[in-house]
């Protein structure tokens, strides 16, 4: 698989709320620097795990809609919208955030994450 496969699977449909999904991804020294609308973040392997399960119990869909994606040797940049359907109304789908990641990759595996995401 290459960088831009890997990070695409990732994201992939409801991908973000399989918890173990997720964790076959993530490299095991993976770091992600988050700055959100809310602060600045700094999740390690087991909070990105963790997030994901949090994500699983609050949503039935989950949807990255990729609108931009380069990648340049094991480097992956991806410019997405979530999108979401909770489990009060799973007809309708919800605008989570608009999100710009660089992803470093090593091993195969998702190392280093740069985001930046907005309400």
């Amino acid at each position: 698989m290459s960088a831009k496969e890997i990070v695409q699977e990732f994201y992939k449909s409801d991908a973000l709320l399989e918890a173990e999904t997720i964790a076959k991804l993530l490299h095991t020294d993976v770091v992600l620097e988050w700055h959100s609308s809310k602060g600045y973040l700094k999740l390690k392997r087991q909070e990105i795990i963790d997030l994901s399960a949090e994500l699983g119990k609050a949503y039935v869909r989950s949807k990255a809609r990729i609108t931009h994606i380069l990648e340049d040797g094991n480097t992956v940049s991806v410019r997405y919208s979530h999108y979401v359907k909770t489990i009060e109304n799973p007809r309708e789908e919800m605008l989570l955030a608009h999100f710009m990641v660089i992803w470093e990759l090593k091993n195969n595996k998702l190392f280093r994450g740069y985001q930046m995401s907005q309400l």
